[in-house]
């Protein structure tokens, strides 16, 4: 009898058997506490208007405890041991991939803001475009730009030129805003290097080629819906160049005008027949040594810079992007080599950004008379604002690593497959849900992530079907908009459109653009 109960298996105990798991147990005990630690989530972002990194953390240290993880696997030991922090690790984990690439191409951003590349780009596609195609030009003029800088500021460069266009025009300012926010609003839910695709790819170890490439392949069909619905509303509703907006640009022009002025009658200078003032400088405080810079005159004497060429910020744009997907795909058409060695080096985002940015210091900057000095202040001014961005990143990859080491995700994998949906399909709708909810694009990303990275593994997924999940993740991160969105707010107030326009124009056209962008990212899924 004895030998027949040694011989009988016991059964395994689950890996976690505490918190909220003494009163509920097993898979419906991990679901229950995955779908209360959502809800706390919301509640803290929506309700208490708690800070969003404040809140993933708290919530993943909720869910940890209620998952029954002690508290050495939440946090380690105070004394050197072999344990690991699921929070350290978590955080580590997608800061290391993610921080880099954000860091380099929002100083990039900032470059090419400072330097006029905006305005460049935009000016010299109104006149490639003409008066009947403005709207188109403002839309390329968006998708462009919208690369390397983020949506805000995307707005904040190029509000003046949307109010000049409308302005000249007399027709409605939605025409000229709403293409314009659609390519902003892409490149910033689908293309490196912005924070969301970037953190999704870093959950997801997909390479950043295959999230560019997809990226494009999926936004541009939905930028182009976007743009027709943009042409139809832009039609229907008419909207007025606020003037308060169009005052205050022309004041902070007037204000620049007269800091050049003020600056060149400072250091002194000499204008010769041809227009150029030649200004004495010191090399105080710019490394430059001395000498004299050739500065080319504006209008009423003042110094001004010459805005950079078209080339120029094609070239430094597109570096890193070309870059990036020449090491992706050398790692597929090339067998090992010393030359398949040194693409894949120059096209690592970390060393394809900074050559970018390196381009971008020297074309923008020292060749056109900045000193190192301005080229530190405008990098160093850039990154103020990222620290947010990258503390809500790291935040997401700890709520993912708790799902992980305590079970609920291999739980919610194995509710998911039973539901019968395909997983992209899941990861649209999950993102959809949280974004609706909570407005911030980011968190839907990164939250979402956390979620379905657990269902696609052990399915050996391609590169390339991983990154349309990506896809489908970020454009339900965009879908409907609304009043829990900053974005929303900066569209209308920027623009001087009311709310109930607002949810005309803005919000039906993020919900055109999610749908098409995830309409396209499933429908290619069946083919990769």
């Amino acid at each position: 009898m004895s030998s027949l109960l040694a011989a009988t298996p016991t059964p395994e105990a689950p890996p976690h058997t505490g918190g909220l798991l003494l009163l509920i147990d097993g898979t419906a005990g991990l679901l229950t506490v995955a779908a209360l630690g959502i809800v706390l989530l919301l509640v803290l972002i929506i309700k208490v208007r708690l800070q969003p990194f404040v809140a993933l953390l708290a919530v993943s240290i909720a869910v940890g405890l209620s998952a029954g993880l002690s508290v050495t696997e939440l946090f380690g030991t105070v004394q050197r041991s072999a344990s690991v922090s699921m929070i350290e690790s978590g955080m580590g984990g997608i800061l290391g991939h993610v921080a880099i690439i954000i860091g380099l191409g929002t100083m990039l951003g900032a470059i090419l803001e400072v330097s006029g590349g905006a305005e460049a780009l935009s000016a010299r596609l109104l006149n490639l475009f003409g008066e009947k195609r403005a709207p188109l030009a403002m839309g390329l003029t968006g998708l462009i730009f919208g690369i390397p800088v983020f949506f805000d500021v995307g707005i904040f460069v190029l509000a003046p030129i949307v109010y000049a266009a409308a302005k000249r025009s007399g027709k409605s300012i939605l025409l000229y805003c709403m293409p314009l926010l659609a390519g902003l609003s892409m490149t910033h839910a689908f293309l490196p290097p912005h924070p969301g695709p970037v953190a999704a790819a870093g959950l997801f170890k997909v390479d950043l080629g295959w999230v560019i490439l997809m990226g494009v392949v999926v936004g541009i069909p939905a930028v182009l819906a976007a743009w027709a619905y943009a042409a139809w509303i832009g039609k229907r509703l008419f909207v007025p160049v606020p003037q308060d907006m169009v005052e205050a640009a022309d004041e902070a022009k007037a204000a620049v005008a007269a800091e050049r002025a003020a600056r060149r009658a400072a250091v002194g200078g000499a204008t010769d027949g041809a227009g150029t003032t030649t200004v004495k400088s010191t090399g105080a405080g710019t490394g430059t040594g001395s000498g004299s810079v050739a500065v080319a005159e504006g209008p009423g004497g003042d110094p001004a810079e010459q805005p950079p060429s078209l080339s120029t910020v094609f070239l430094i744009i597109g570096t890193p992007l070309l870059l990036i997907l020449a090491a992706t795909f050398s790692s597929i058409a090339l067998d090992p080599s010393t030359f398949r060695s040194v693409i894949e080096f120059f096209g690592h985002p970390f060393v394809a950004l900074t050559i970018a940015l390196l381009m971008a210091y020297y074309l923008l900057g020292i060749r056109r008379g900045w000193s190192r000095k301005s080229l530190e202040t405008v990098s160093t001014a850039s990154l103020k604002p990222v620290g947010n961005i990258l503390l809500v990143v790291g935040a997401g990859g700890v709520f993912g690593a708790v799902l992980k080491g305590s079970g609920i995700a291999d739980a919610l994998a194995d509710t998911f497959n039973d539901v019968g949906l395909p997983v992209i399909v899941l990861a649209w709708l999950i993102s959809v849900v949280l974004r609706v909810a909570q407005g911030s694009a980011t968190v839907a990303i990164v939250t979402t992530a956390g979620i379905v990275v657990p269902l696609v593994e052990g399915q050996d997924l391609s590169q390339a079907h991983l990154a349309l999940i990506i896809m489908a993740i970020s454009a339900g991160s965009i879908f409907a908009s609304h009043v829990n969105d900053g974005g929303f707010w900066i569209v209308a107030k920027y623009f001087g459109i009311s709310e109930r326009d607002t949810l005309k124009s803005w919000t039906v056209l993020e919900t055109v653009l999610s749908v098409a962008g995830f309409a396209m990212a499933a429908l290619l899924s069946v083919f990769i």
